[in-house]
């Protein structure tokens, strides 16, 4: 079945409002584990405003899962990623003034750059991801630099207003979904999924995983974490269960 990480990005957001210890997003996890994630990831930005250096190796030292390093392609990063040895790390772009990731990495023009960088982490042992626009020259880039995973940005999906456009952003996502698994790539996705708007990515046939992480933590504040994460394992099962009658 279809796979959810949850990203614990905004529990770390939280605490780091008031420079307190608490709420701990490593907790948060492993509830959120405990509730049926199958992965945590966390974005360690290089201003540090919500997940710290702690935080991600006190993750790798206590979840059950995998832990999804979302990271920029730096060599600071890549360093920091090769000492630690998460089981994946999606690398994505990042710009100090965006309130939260706005797009895809342009594989298309960094390729040299990201070919080395992607080689140094699989020789570690790390399985690598490429957070790209829905877009066939992208996806063709990202099999070319030595990608396994490409993760397709669905924040124009989450975002576009009226049926027409949203059908046209969906159909964008499946004809990328489809291409890259044809390029024998894994192919996952994510940027802001909820629990309204879910169910048709989950849909996707090649679609692996989503990761979901700011509905999730919104929604907690209401439920708790294990029916947050839980009903949304259920919107994405039933998603795919339906989509294969």
């Amino acid at each position: 079945m279809i796979k959810l990480g949850v990203n614990v990005d905004h529990v770390a957001t939280l605490r780091q409002a008031r420079g307190e210890r608490y709420p701990d997003p490593v907790a948060w996890a492993l509830e959120a584990e405990r509730a049926g994630a199958d992965s945590i990831t966390v974005h360690l930005r290089e201003d540090r405003r919500h997940i710290q250096e702690h935080d991600v190796i006190a993750l790798l030292e206590r979840t059950q899962t995998r832990v999804n390093l979302e990271m920029a392609a730096t060599p600071t990063m890549v360093a920091f990623a090769l000492a630690h040895l998460p089981s994946d790390c999606c690398l994505v772009p990042e710009k100090r003034e965006e309130l939260t990731t706005e797009g895809g990495l342009d594989v298309t023009h960094l390729q040299d750059r990201l070919r080395d960088i992607i080689q140094a982490l699989t020789q570690g042992g790390i399985r690598v991801s490429l957070f790209i626009d829905p877009w066939a020259p992208q996806v063709e880039a990202a099999k070319n630099c030595g990608a396994r995973v490409v993760e397709l940005h669905t924040g124009r999906y989450a975002q576009t207003r009226g049926e027409e456009r949203r059908h046209q952003e969906l159909t964008a996502l499946i004809e990328a979904a489809h291409l890259a698994h044809n390029l024998g790539l894994q192919v996952h996705a994510g940027h802001g999924l909820t629990h309204h708007n879910v169910v048709p990515v989950a849909a996707i046939d090649p679609m692996g995983e989503l990761n979901i992480g700011h509905a999730i933590v919104a929604r907690a504040v209401f439920t708790g974490v294990s029916e947050a994460v839980a009903s949304m394992k259920r919107l994405m099962h039933s998603a795919r269960r339906h989509a294969n009658q």
